[in-house]
């Protein structure tokens, strides 16, 4: 009777750290977390500017991630966090569904019944779909546009549209095509259309775990954090 209550004290003498991280490092994260030391670390993921906005109201996880620099940053000049981290870069690709001929390039998007899956306005992933659209002559955005059926709060739900056969085409990072298995295959934006797409994190001020929140954030730049992006195809944080 005595030995599992020791153990059972062990176990709870390890901190917990909470990170609030975007949808799309899902994947990075959780094989991080597991391999963590520090801490035992528990994850909420969700998009970007949905977090932030939770962070605004209130809610103090120890670490925030997101999906670009301006929400972190935004969040440091309100005194919320502390300075951010450029930690990882991704690429933005189409995405189709790895058995399906519907969709080829950019310029199969505009056809007539082609059906189109992109984030929200506010979110990471939708801003930066938004940039690749702008850079295009009128008439192919507004043919691309008009084929969007759904906008979603995260890459999770644009991932799911695409897998489930909901829609021919979808704009992701490249780490979430990987993710998927090989249910999806990705086809490269032209170099001069393909946004710089930048993560950062910070140690939320007012944390529980401000120790443990920067011993995650160091091995993100250089540890297991890293090894763990890299693995499930992000790049290096770009120059900033």
């Amino acid at each position: 009777i005595v030995l599992p209550a020791v153990t059972a004290c062990g176990a709870d003498s390890k901190p917990q750290l909470t990170v609030s991280a975007a949808a799309s490092l899902t994947t990075a994260f959780t094989n991080y977390g597991k391999q963590f030391t520090a801490a035992d670390a528990r994850f909420s993921f969700a998009g970007s500017d949905e977090l932030a906005a939770q962070i605004e109201q209130g809610v103090k996880p120890d670490v925030y991630a997101a999906a670009n620099t301006k929400l972190p940053d935004e969040l440091f000049e309100k005194g919320l966090v502390e300075q951010p981290t450029v930690f990882a870069g991704n690429e933005l690709v189409l995405a189709v569904p790895a058995d399906s001929d519907a969709v080829s390039s950019l310029d199969d998007l505009t056809k007539d019944g082609v059906t189109i899956a992109i984030g929200q306005e506010d979110v990471p992933v939708g801003s930066y779909t938004r940039t690749v659209l702008e850079k295009l002559p009128a008439d192919r955005r507004e043919a691309i546009m008009a084929n969007v059926r759904s906008e979603e709060p995260d890459v999770a739900g644009i991932t799911g549209k695409l897998t489930q056969g909901a829609v021919d085409a979808g704009f992701l990072y490249i780490s979430d095509v990987r993710a998927t298995d090989g249910r999806l295959k990705e086809i490269a934006l032209p170099d001069d259309l393909r946004p710089q797409v930048a993560y950062g994190v910070a140690v939320v001020k007012g944390a529980k775990q401000p120790e443990a929140a920067r011993a995650f954030i160091g091995g993100l730049l250089n540890g297991a954090g890293a090894e763990a992006l890299q693995a499930a195809g992000f790049e290096p944080p770009p120059p900033q």
